[in-house]
Parts: C-alpha cells; sequence; structure tokens
C-alpha cells in the first residue's frame, strides 16, 4: 500500500454517489475503505442501468456502469444494520477505523445507535462525516434531497441553459451530478482538515456537509457577481457572465471553444479571423467593453468563424496561442492522444468480467504512486475477510452470522 493516505481506515456507510465518491478518493490515494451494503441489494447504484458491465461470456452482470464510476478499490462487506448482531459489526468495525462516512436522513442512524455520539462513545477519535441534502439543521433538514433537485434550489439551473429569446431556451441541468460530486470532494478536503487536527489534538470531530450548501458554494464567481452587484446572472449557453468571447462558436463543419483571456489575445484572433481593423475599436478593444457589446461583437465573430472548419481554426489559433479546443465526444475524448499519453484509463483484474475499465484519478503523487489495485468490488466480495482480518471473526461465528441473515 503506497499510497499517501494507507495508514487510514474508512468504514463507508453511504450509498449513490456523495458519499461513495469520497471514499473513492479515499481508496485511491492508499486508504483501506470498507463499503457496508444491504445483503442482497447492494448499493442502489448496481441496478442504475443499463448498460451493465458484461461478464466473460457477454452477458450482463449485477453491476452497473454507473456503480462502477464510484466504487473502485473498496471491500465490499455486506451487513443487515436494521439487526442487533448488525449494528454490533457495525461499532466493532467503527472502533478499528479511523474515519466514517455517511448519507441517511438526520437522525437516520440514531435509531440503531450507529449516530455519531453513539459511535464516539465507542472511538473518541473518530472522524465522522454526514452528507445529507441539507444539513443537519434548518426548516429543510429533514427533508431527502438529489442532485437534480439540488441543481435547482441550489440556482446553478438558473445560469445553465440556453439565453431566454433563443430557439432551446431555459434552464439545463448539467450532463453529470455535479453537486454530488463536489460535496463528494468537500467531503475529502474536510476529512483530512480533521485528520490533521487530531494529529495535533487527539480530538475526532463530526463535519456536516450537505448538497445544498455545497452547490451554493461552489456558485463561485457567479454568486459573487450577484452579491456584488444584486443582480441575478442570465443564463449564457456556452457564454462567460465575466469575458467575451469565451464560448462555442460556430465553424463550417460544427462548433469549437474560443477562449478569450485578455486583450493580446483577442487582437491575435483578430487578426487570424480578418477582424483586425474591430480589435482596436473602444468598443470592443477591452474586455469589459466586450461584455457590454457582448450581443454586437459574437455575431461579427461567427460570421468569421463559419468561413472555415473547425480543425482550420484549432490549428491557426494554437500556433497563434490563442486559448482554443474542439468539443469532443466520449469516445474522441479517450482517443485523444493527450489523455491516452496521460493514462486516464484503468484496466482492472474482475472476478466476474475478466477485466474492468474505469476512469483513473487525476492526481500524480512524485514520492506515493497509487497502485488501483482493486477494482469495484462485487456485492458481498470481502465479508469474510474484513470480519476474519479487522474482526477476528471465526468461521462458525462468520457461519451464524449468515444463518442469521445478517450479512
Amino acid at each position: 500500500m503506497a499510497g499517501p493516505l494507507a495508514q487510514l481506515k474508512v468504514l463507508d456507510l453511504s450509498r449513490i454517489l456523495a458519499g461513495p465518491w469520497a471514499s473513492q478518493v479515499f481508496a485511491d490515494f492508499g486508504a483501506e475503505v470498507i463499503k457496508i451494503e444491504r445483503p442482497q441489494r447492494g448499493d442502489d447504484t448496481r441496478h442504475w442501468g443499463p448498460p451493465y458491465l458484461k461478464d466473460a461470456q457477454g452477458a450482463d452482470t449485477a453491476d452497473a456502469a454507473y456503480y462502477l464510476s464510484a466504487n473502485r478499490g473498496k471491500k465490499s462487506v455486506t451487513v443487515d444494520i436494521t439487526t442487533e448482531d448488525g449494528q454490533q459489526l457495525i461499532r466493532q468495525l467503527a472502533a478499528r477505523c479511523d474515519i466514517l462516512l455517511e448519507n441517511y436522513k438526520v437522525g437516520g442512524l440514531r435509531k440503531y445507535g450507529l449516530d455519531y455520539d453513539a459511535i464516539k462513545a465507542i472511538n473518541p477519535g473518530i472522524i465522522y462525516c454526514s452528507i445529507t441534502g441539507f444539513g443537519q439543521s434548518g426548516p429543510y433538514k429533514n427533508r431527502a434531497g438529489y442532485d437534480a433537485m439540488i441543481q435547482g434550489m441550489g440556482g446553478l439551473m438558473s445560469i445553465t441553459g440556453v439565453p431566454d429569446g433563443q430557439p432551446g431556451a431555459g434552464p439545463q441541468k448539467v450532463g453529470v451530478a455535479v453537486a454530488d460530486l463536489m460535496t463528494g470532494m468537500y467531503a475529502v478536503s474536510a476529512v483530512l482538515a480533521a485528520v490533521i487536527h487530531r494529529q495535533r489534538s487527539g480530538v475526532g470531530q463530526h463535519i456536516d456537509l450537505s448538497l445544498l450548501d455545497t452547490q451554493v458554494a461552489w456558485l463561485a464567481n457567479q454568486a459573487q457577481n450577484f452579491l456584488t452587484s444584486g443582480r441575478n446572472p442570465e443564463r449564457q449557453g456556452t457564454g462567460h457572465p465575466n469575458i467575451v468571447p469565451y464560448q462555442a462558436v460556430a465553424s463550417k463543419d460544427g462548433y469549437f471553444m474560443l477562449a478569450v483571456g485578455n486583450d493580446e489575445q483577442f487582437k491575435r484572433f483578430c487578426n487570424i479571423a480578418g477582424l483586425g481593423e474591430i480589435a482596436e475599436q473602444p468598443a470592443y478593444a477591452s474586455n469589459a467593453a466586450r461584455v457590454l457589446a457582448r450581443e454586437q461583437l459574437v455575431p461579427l465573430i461567427e460570421e468569421a468563424t463559419r468561413k472555415r472548419e473547425s480543425a482550420w481554426w484549432l490549428e491557426k489559433l494554437s500556433d497563434a496561442h490563442v486559448p482554443c479546443g474542439p468539443i469532443n465526444t466520449l469516445d474522441q475524448v479517450f482517443a485523444d492522444p493527450q489523455v491516452q499519453a496521460r493514462g486516464m484509463v484503468l484496466e482492472q483484474a474482475h472476478p466476474v468480467a475478466g477485466t474492468v475499465k474505469t476512469v483513473r484519478n487525476p492526481v500524480i503523487f512524485s514520492e506515493t504512486a497509487l497502485e488501483y489495485e482493486q477494482a469495484p468490488p462485487v456485492l458481498g466480495e470481502h465479508t469474510e475477510q474484513v470480519l476474519r482480518d479487522l474482526l477476528a471473526k471465526s468461521d462458525a461465528e462468520i457461519g451464524a452470522l449468515k444463518d442469521k441473515g445478517v450479512i
């Protein structure tokens, strides 16, 4: 275990995406992650297909691609926490772990004796991270929260989509569950901050993290635009609220992204596009002026870019150090020579499928290389191993738990 977090053990009681995304990062970084799942059914995302992983004969397995995306590197242990024996197993595991992740409704684990206070009593140093839709306090605390509704409530959909008055106008959600993913990433940083605090003080703590808080927090410059001006930002399609031109533009055979970040880049773009006469005009010479003149400037730009194919623009603009890029489909993404050179696709041994491909963690450490030894586990793959190795359960004890349906 060469990863930088090889000394940490994580008990993962979370399901779906936000919590599992966080625990997958911990696993990638070398922590031992024990994923607790319901016997027979497991994490809901195992069933969120098609598509499903294929076995060696080409038939669907029990695991959807969605599940595979967020559960690499973990040990799957099936425990029925509604039973007293199951609850006792979780407490025994928590006593031997550094971190507990959960995303049950507020108070949902208290009836099982698995809430923070109960776990803290047996492991005072535990870092217990609770992820909910709306947090542990406030008028919405008991509501369920899912990514799409949070994108709407948290303002993201109001600034995402085609502007009013244009074909296809209306709010849109992002193509992946970004509220969940960002909450997972905040969970990682919060837990690691708590680990550092515990190293100094010896004291663990409870982390209260909500999808809505996270969504509001990472509105970033758009939130600050509103707080500074008092005006609601408007949908800009692919455009940027504070930079122009910074959006998808039409070419002769499709679209490409143009990302002009300063006035010098704008001048270089104009020279290539045959628009040199406008680069010095006061209405367009500065970014602030271009933002105000967006509706007049963008049609002039697209009148020019429509005259040539995307490949021509990408070559000429890249040579002139004007930021631009293609709008790739996923087959093009994974065929891209830069993506391939960086080894972004992992291929791991899998007990049912033979091999499985996942996307590697984007972090590269110089001294603590990541090893990716464990593919996303099949349901209950490590139950007996963990009970033997971590809890010293005998074969007879494990057999009795099986007979009761606890594991």
